[in-house]
């Protein structure tokens, strides 16, 4: 069996944490995959080097004020994506030695942004 590249583990990392979430499906949009709950509601999309940009990341929906916030933190992590920066969303770097444990909680984040309320309280009480 054949070993996976630093950012193919990279990737399937966090389509594990996206698909983990309750209602969520993947298709590719804009040649990428992406992750939308109920199959209507995008709420992640994977950026590997979109535009030949240099990093491979995700975007990620994110409450008022918090692209802001982790941008302040550490722009090296963290970028404005293109076409839903301007709403607020949030780019993340996945190709330096992520913390996984802060990814997992910004695609939860994520999620409770966009899913109904019904599925939240799913999410709050799997999380408990």
């Amino acid at each position: 069996m054949a070993r996976l590249r630093p950012d193919e583990l990279a990737v399937q990392r966090l389509r594990e944490l996206c698909l983990a979430l309750p209602e969520v499906t993947e298709r590719p949009s804009h040649g990428e995959p992406a992750f939308f709950v109920r199959d209507k509601t995008l709420f992640v999309t994977l950026d590997d080097h979109h535009h030949g940009a240099a990093h491979l990341g995700f975007w990620c929906a994110a409450a008022p004020g918090a692209q802001e916030a982790h941008l302040a933190d550490d722009p090296d992590r963290y970028y404005r994506p293109p076409y839903v920066g301007h709403r607020g969303w949030l780019g993340v770097r996945i190709d330096r030695e992520p913390d996984w444990t802060e990814v997992s909680e910004l695609v939860r984040d994520a999620y409770r942004q966009v899913a109904p309320k019904a599925l939240r309280a799913q999410l709050d009480v799997t999380s408990a």
